[in-house]
């Protein structure tokens, strides 16, 4: 891994107020820093401004919190890989030690921001507040929704209700869990939510109202040490369908460490799945299943057949799912040490 220089100097900030919480704004990439046409939402460069530009573009930011801003990448979120993560989940976990260091905030492309703030759920150690952000327009656009994202994230990284609740996102004024936000919309706003979770709270302005927790293990809570890890084991997601070839399995299972099915209902797939599954578990390649609905939970004794080969996802969603897999496969390949895993976090 190749991390940033992260040397950050609050009292070097030219605004610096010691009354004031020090945020440190790591910045990598997606719409929030997009650039295009004015006024379009359209046809833009994701992750072509650098932090600076964003910071400047939050008026009064001074005024709720000292923040320094430290560019990871700048990136579509599409590109973000699992070394980006560990380079931002150690640069997390070597600042939260500071003193002077009291909150995060990560600014994030909207695609694959719900898969980041859970990985960021489970490894870093610290209760500090880490929050994530975007917006579904590029700064050029009408209306853009990214200085208000961020200017409610930096508020809420400095806020002391928000210690010890995990990572979260902050986007158009709701507050969300890193373990159960979801994308939920291609081009709204408002494009995030916890569907059967509701959400955790809300920002009106600066201030922060909790309505409730997730329950959860995360941060510190958390077993997963990455601190001696530097690539994650490969883990693939197959999608289920009417008349699904099997043969995928056989395909994921040269390339993998271990496979998520996105199954159909409660997660369920066809005969032939069900033996390619069986096989899989003999040749110790942990298989997961998951739901391709987003909404419900997938349990241990939905059918005598999937059950005994298979780990059910409780109710993460299958790229979740696949976070956790991959992280729990750094310990461990049993199967019941892997499902006692999806049941805690």
């Amino acid at each position: 891994m190749i991390i940033p220089d992260y040397s950050v100097k609050f009292e070097a900030l030219p605004c610096y107020n010691p009354e004031l919480k020090n945020v440190v704004v790591l910045a990598t990439g997606g719409t929030i820093a997009g650039s295009g046409e004015a006024h379009k939402t359209l046809n833009y460069e994701p992750g072509s401004l650098p932090i600076e530009h964003l910071l400047d573009s939050v008026p009064h930011l001074n005024e709720i919190a000292n923040c320094s801003g430290l560019q990871i990448s700048n990136l579509c979120s599409a590109d973000i890989t699992g070394s980006h993560w560990l380079i931002l989940a150690t640069i997390i976990n070597d600042l939260a030690q500071r003193e002077d260091v009291h909150g995060f905030v990560i600014t994030h492309g909207t695609d694959t921001l719900d898969e980041t703030s859970y990985f960021l759920n489970l490894v870093v150690k610290t209760d500090k507040p880490v929050i994530i952000t975007g917006s579904m327009r590029p700064a050029t656009a009408i209306s853009a929704d990214g200085p208000l994202n961020l200017f409610q994230s930096v508020a809420l990284a400095a806020n002391p209700e928000a210690i010890g609740q995990g990572v979260m996102v902050v986007f158009a004024e709701g507050i969300y869990s890193g373990r159960d936000v979801q994308k939920v919309n291609t081009f709204k706003a408002n494009a995030f939510d916890e569907r059967d979770f509701g959400c955790l709270g809300y920002m009106r302005d600066h201030q922060a109202f909790f309505y409730t927790r997730s329950l959860k293990k995360h941060t510190t809570d958390a077993q997963f040490d990455i601190s001696q890890i530097s690539e994650l084991p490969t883990v693939s997601v197959a999608y289920f369908h009417v008349d699904a070839d099997p043969g995928i399995l056989d395909y994921l299972a040269t390339i993998s460490k271990g496979i998520i099915i996105a199954g159909a209902g409660g997660g369920i797939y066809s005969k032939p799945w069900i033996d390619r599954v069986r096989a899989l578990k003999n040749n110790n390649i942990p298989v997961v299943r998951c739901s391709r609905i987003s909404s419900g939970i997938t349990l241990k004794d939905a059918y005598i057949d999937l059950s005994a080969n298979s780990i059910p996802c409780n109710s993460l969603v299958p790229q979740k799912a696949r976070i956790l897999l991959s992280l729990a496969l750094t310990q461990t390949t049993e199967y019941h040490e892997i499902a006692a895993m999806f049941n805690e976090y």
